[in-house]
């Protein structure tokens, strides 16, 4: 019997690989998929569990999903993703309105298991474990686990478990899972696991699928994609494998996501300008510039080191995209820690930046650390920082008029899409007046005027 379920997406592109893989998984078992949540027997609700704002966000999503049932066709909510993994149990006990919370396990049977809820059976859920003690300490020693979790994502006759939920140009495309990194205030390898990459053949398989259903941008997403490799004896591979995913017919832009700093080697930032095809885009976590704060949160580096690294991209490709990430208020950061913070964001002249204000997270070292500041200076932090950075942005982006870009059209009705150095969602975008370009496009034009990150362009 053919059943309606609705995919609802919370968090980052990698959850939006998660959700078009279980939507695959669904479609290859008879279900419907719609894009309605008033019109689908299950709401499937994929969580963040990242930080407290994101969490919020599931939960609302969860509410409004289950304020259906009884006025329409929805008969059961069920939550997914990181933060049903991360809580399971004590999130079921706290969220009655949730039919079943659903862990990372019950997904190659996810099928089954919404059959079973709708069928009125109820469903234990799981607690929550440390999921970086279900893989071998030796990255190498993780290829039995590997392989399994491939061919978990496989169906009969070798096809993919993957059904695109929209029609964007660009997709997300995982070549990894979890984290080795210690990172303090992160919680993500505890519900994640330990690093785990995708064989060369699986992605590259997977790069060709999702060119032939539309894509032409492949955004690659890990949680650290500069350690892709080293769990296959080979650090260097993703060096090996760019021009690959590149040569794939109908692929016209490749961009790479969540880098790490301290991880950044000349071979990939050579590898990343010189691939013809591959996006001069840098996604940079550095999280701060103290050196006493980055210690405190297991990470390397300081101002200059950053800055140095900054300027090697830039000697490669002055028009390169930089964007990053920074926590605010993180315990024990000095008003001097801070001021250190706002003058390398001053002279970094990043293309996007993101300011956090710190917070606690469970299952993380920093939740134990001393020293935290209260809530209403890092919400003033937070504030002054925010719009430092909005300032450097715009000037960033001032600098580009004049310069030349090549932008992929994603919305025909603003003639708005993403030049190179834009990023999917999070970044700025170009527009372009007086045209009548067709999503996927990709049109060649002139910056000439820029309105915060955002730019404005004349075609060639």
């Amino acid at each position: 019997m053919s059943r309606t379920v609705a995919v609802v997406t919370l968090g980052c592109a990698r959850n939006e690989v998660d959700s078009e893989e279980l939507a695959g998984r669904l479609a290859a078992d008879g279900w419907i998929l719609v894009d309605d949540v008033e019109k689908a027997e299950v709401a499937l609700i994929n969580t963040c569990g990242f930080i407290e704002s994101a969490k919020k966000d599931s939960v609302d999503a969860l509410l409004e999903a289950n304020s259906l049932k009884g006025h329409g066709v929805t008969r059961a909510v069920v939550a997914v993703g990181c933060m049903a993994e991360r809580y399971g149990q004590e999130l079921a006990e706290a969220l009655p309105e949730a039919d079943a919370i659903l862990g990372f396990d019950d997904y190659k049977d996810i099928s089954a298991r919404l059959q079973s809820i709708v069928s009125g059976n109820s469903h234990t859920p799981h607690v929550p474990r440390d999921r970086r003690s279900l893989l071998p300490i030796a990255p190498v020693d993780r290829a039995a686990v590997r392989d399994e979790q491939y061919a978990s994502k496989v169906g009969a006759g070798g096809t993919l478990f993957r059904k695109r939920l929209g029609n964007a140009p660009w997709a997300p495309l995982k070549i990894a899972s979890g984290c080795d990194r210690r990172c303090s205030f992160c919680a993500i390898p505890y519900f994640r696991g330990s690093f785990v990459s995708r064989r060369p053949v699986e992605i590259l398989e997977e790069a060709t699928w999702l060119a032939s259903n539309g894509v032409s941008e492949l955004f690659l997403v890990s949680e650290n994609t500069t350690s892709y490799g080293k769990d296959l004896g080979d650090l260097r591979l993703m060096e090996t494998i760019l021009p690959d995913i590149a040569a794939i017919s109908g692929v016209e832009r490749v961009r790479l996501s969540y880098l790490q700093p301290a991880e950044m080697r000349p071979s990939l930032l050579q590898a990343m300008v010189a691939t013809d095809k591959v996006a001069p885009y840098f996604d940079l976590s550095f999280q701060h510039t103290s050196p006493s704060v980055l210690r405190a949160m297991r990470r390397f580096g300081d101002s200059e080191k950053f800055l140095h690294l900054i300027s090697q991209i830039r000697a490669l490709d002055p028009q390169a995209g930089i964007r990053s990430n920074f926590i605010v208020g993180f315990p024990g950061e000095t008003q001097e820690d801070f001021d250190g913070l706002a003058e390398f964001i001053t002279h970094a002249q990043l293309d996007a930046v993101g300011i956090f204000g710190y917070s606690d997270e469970d299952n993380t070292e920093a939740l134990s650390l001393g020293e935290k500041l209260e809530a209403e200076v890092i919400s003033q932090r937070v504030e002054t920082l925010s719009t430092l950075a909005d300032e450097m942005v715009s000037e960033r982006a001032q600098k580009r008029v004049g310069q030349s870009v090549r932008v992929l059209i994603e919305d025909a009705e603003l003639q708005e899409g993403r030049a190179a150095h834009q990023g999917p969602e999070v970044d700025g975008t170009t527009t372009f007046v007086g045209t009548d370009y067709k999503v996927g496009e990709y049109v060649d034009g002139v910056v000439i005027e820029s309105i915060g990150a955002d730019l404005v362009a004349r075609a060639q």
